[in-house]
């Protein structure tokens, strides 16, 4: 073994007796260690958490949109999809209809409402769909003379309009048990500008839907959307035969920046300026951008503790220079250089670094790992919440920057005493001494 790993050892632990450096060396390696623990535990767990917004709203939103630059409707929808398909990884290219209206309901006290409208195939919906729905189920079809709509469970708690309860199924007869939602109407803007123009002879044409089921996502969704069928969405948006745009999903959630770029140039080539291509990412940039900010700022608090720790080490190891003069002079008499005297101490801020790193990433992976697969830390008012338990999501990349960020702080903290130690003078080092 290297001599000056031996003597870096050697001043850091005594095996003989217990030492004020000792102690605070000790320190040092249980602040490292509670430092990279804390840290490891918290981005595991905010990472948990973003993917499971993300899945929730993937599930509703796509992975890949194509529209139209200018807005308005898209009548070549079959052709944009043909195209869409040669992407590889594509799965699934369904058209959707968005638009704002407003939302009565069968009182009239929410009559200026103003809602989000998407028209969607509910076939083409993840399966995640099914644990978001809080009430009811999602289904818009046509029954009983009403067509389906389904929304926010902020925003029918705000209306105060309630989900149909489907009951229990009995052959040949009407389910046991059923409970009829309540009734609201949309009113698009197409539909009010052309009952002005008929005025005073027009009327409005308002869609009567009944409302089937409640959805939890996130709070600013949860308070303004609400779902309808395609068909329904055009005619309530006066869209005969044109969508919105096009949405795609792929069989690998992460393939959509390559897939936006590809796809984006060939539409280009064929449909000069006329499509824009957005992944999942940018139709909810704002939130996913808050979310890596949040992880981010709770990441440089917690790094507070392991910068702590550092100091510790600054103060240990130059208690062990000032100690240790005579040794140290005795050691570059005997022809040690001053860069092996100065690798001395850097080796001991790594060995302070690295054996806290350690301990805390083993104790760190320890918690996020049981929380992982037992859930032992439960969640405030779980049941309003589609998760029980605080929810992670260990990234290796992640836990790698901690541990290294730590044995590099630790490695400068070591800097200092390590040129002071290399600056001793070896003839007066012996004879102060002597």
């Amino acid at each position: 073994m290297d001599y000056r790993l031996l003597i870096a050892r050697r001043y850091l632990a005594s095996r003989r007796r217990l030492t004020l450096i000792s102690v605070i060396s000790g320190i040092s390696v249980a602040g490292v260690a509670v430092g990279v623990a804390a840290l490891v535990v918290v981005l595991s767990v905010l990472n948990g958490f973003y993917d499971v917004v993300r899945d929730l709203l993937v599930s509703y939103d796509p992975h890949v949109r194509v529209e139209a630059v200018a807005g308005g409707g898209i009548a070549d929808i079959d052709t944009l999809a043909a195209l869409a398909r040669l992407e590889p990884g594509v799965v699934s290219a369904t058209p959707f209809v968005e638009g704002k209206a407003l939302l009565a309901t069968e009182d009239g006290g929410a009559l200026n409402q103003v809602v989000t409208v998407r028209g969607v195939d509910p076939a083409a919906l993840d399966a995640e769909v099914e644990r978001s729905i809080l009430d009811g189920t999602f289904d818009l079809g046509r029954r009983d003379g009403t067509v389906g709509i389904v929304m926010g469970a902020a925003l029918a708690g705000r209306t105060g309009v309630r989900a149909a309860e489907p009951g229990v199924a009995i052959e040949g007869g009407p389910p046991a048990g059923a409970v009829r939602g309540s009734d609201v109407s949309l009113l698009s803007a197409a539909a009010l500008e052309r009952a002005i123009g008929l005025y005073p002879f027009g009327l409005p044409d308002q869609r009567a839907f009944e409302v089937r089921g409640t959805f939890s996502l996130e709070p600013t969704y949860d308070e303004s959307h609400v779902f309808v069928g395609l068909g329904e969405a055009q005619r309530l948006f006066q869209m005969p035969g044109q969508v919105t745009g096009l949405d795609l999903r792929l069989d690998d959630l992460d393939d959509a920046g390559a897939v936006q770029a590809s796809l984006q140039d060939r539409l280009d080539a064929a449909f000069p300026g006329r499509y824009a291509v957005s992944t999942w990412y940018d139709l909810q940039g704002s939130l996913y951008s808050v979310m890596k900010l949040e992880k981010w700022a709770a990441s440089a608090i917690l790094a507070l503790i392991i910068v702590v720790a550092a100091f510790n080490i600054v103060g240990a190891l130059t208690m062990i220079v000032i100690e240790k003069q005579r040794d140290l002079g005795a050691l570059q008499a005997m022809g040690a250089s001053r860069a092996d005297v100065r690798r001395i101490f850097l080796l001991e801020g790594l060995m302070v670094g690295g054996v806290g790193a350690g301990i805390g990433l083993a104790l760190g992976l320890a918690i996020s790992l049981a929380q992982k697969a037992f859930g032992v830390v439960k969640l405030a008012e779980a049941g309003s919440f589609v998760i029980d338990a605080y929810p992670v999501a260990i990234r290796p990349l992640d836990v790698g920057g901690v541990v290294l960020a730590a044995i590099g702080l630790c490695a400068l903290a070591a800097v200092y005493p390590a040129a002071r130690a290399a600056a001793i003078d070896p003839a007066r080092a012996v004879q102060a001494g002597a």
